[in-house]
């Protein structure tokens, strides 16, 4: 063999080498997306829910109001709450949700009220992680958030989680309300490992609300060069409050205006771009009305918020389930939308 046919040779196997080798799938960027999907929970159940949107508006459950995970499969307080769902830069979708079964000793999943005595109203020590390349399929994973440096073995809970992606650290960032004993409550950040399992660095505080007061329940969402966090301030009646950073991580501008035009309690706001347009859906709980609802507010500056009503009472429609609580929107393409129709034998999309 001569050295233009070793080098003939050579190069033929290469040539089969990288055809063999797993191609990168392409992300869809936002000109890909065609529906949208939405994950959240109910009280009686604790389990998690998804709902589907060609436009937007009208959302209808793909499991007709029947849970697509059962809380107690994936969650050691057999219930989960607060599910957030996110797509990451590797085209894998993520999401996270508090551990906790609020009522956990009425269906006998425990003895006591709580998980532990003298840690507070709700108090838990886990999240639960889920992963998955085709939202149908879930790995799953509970964080012990308590076991995960030992200066948080005392933490009173640690709830409704959210993620983001750090673009300057390539990491996922996760952020989650949390607090020590039966202490203040406030939101903290740290960053998860590359198989999102485990948190890699201490929770720190992102945010500090004046005088002290309690604040749960961040969203975070990048509009250009600006982060807009929004968050629920503790500071009489519970409503929504907006912050405002040019680093993920903070510092964020603390706003004294409430964004919720609700005379009564809510909580868990969080935020969805409608595709296409320059207009952005504020999405949050109303939990003080006697039937659980969802309120909406359309924004396309984060400075003038127009109000869209509740589900079922102005442009905004629940086609098939009621009482939905702390919900959680993403941009979806077409072929995914249809897969998740045809899993769950779902016609709202044709």
């Amino acid at each position: 063999m001569n050295k233009t046919q070793f080098r003939i040779i050579v190069l033929i196997l290469l040539m089969v080498i990288s055809a063999c080798e797993p191609k990168k799938a392409k992300v869809p960027t936002e000109k890909d997306m065609a529906a949208y999907l939405m994950v959240y929970f109910k009280d009686d159940t604790h389990s998690l829910y998804f709902a589907l949107s060609n436009d937007g508006y009208i959302f209808t459950d793909v499991n007709n109001g029947k849970p697509v995970i059962a809380g107690d499969t994936i969650a050691e307080q057999k219930g989960i709450r607060d599910p957030y769902i996110m797509r990451g830069p590797d085209g894998m979708f993520y999401m996270a949700m508090t551990d906790l079964h609020v009522f956990g000793q009425e269906v006998g999943h425990r003895a006591t009220e709580w998980e532990r005595e003298g840690y507070g109203w709700g108090n838990n020590r886990g999240i639960v992680l889920m992963k998955s390349p085709d939202l149908i399929h879930w790995s799953h994973h509970v964080l012990r958030v308590d076991k995960a440096f030992p200066e948080l073995a005392d933490i009173g809970c640690s709830w409704a989680p959210e993620m983001i992606y750090d673009e300057s650290r390539q990491k996922i960032m996760l952020y989650f309300t949390m607090r020590f004993g039966n202490g203040r409550n406030k939101v903290y950040y740290t960053y998860m490992n590359e198989d999102f399992t485990q948190i890699e660095t201490m929770p720190e505080p992102i945010f500090e609300y004046p005088e002290g007061k309690t604040y749960i329940d961040a969203d975070i969402t990048k509009v250009e060069k600006k982060y807009h966090m929004f968050y629920v301030a503790h500071d009489g009646t519970p409503g929504i409050k907006q912050a405002i950073s040019d680093s993920l991580t903070g510092p964020y501008v603390y706003n004294p205006e409430w964004i919720d035009p609700e005379p009564g309690s809510c909580e868990a706001p969080t935020i969805f771009k409608r595709i296409g347009e320059n207009k952005w859906v504020l999405v949050y709980d109303i939990y003080s009305l006697e039937q659980h609802n969802f309120g909406f507010s359309e924004t396309s500056d984060f400075e003038n918020f127009t109000h869209l009503g509740h589900f079922n009472t102005g442009v905004m429609k629940a086609t098939n389930f009621s009482v939905p609580k702390h919900p959680a929107v993403i941009q979806i393409t077409k072929e995914e939308a249809e897969r998740i129709a045809l899993n769950w034998e779902l016609n709202c999309l044709k």
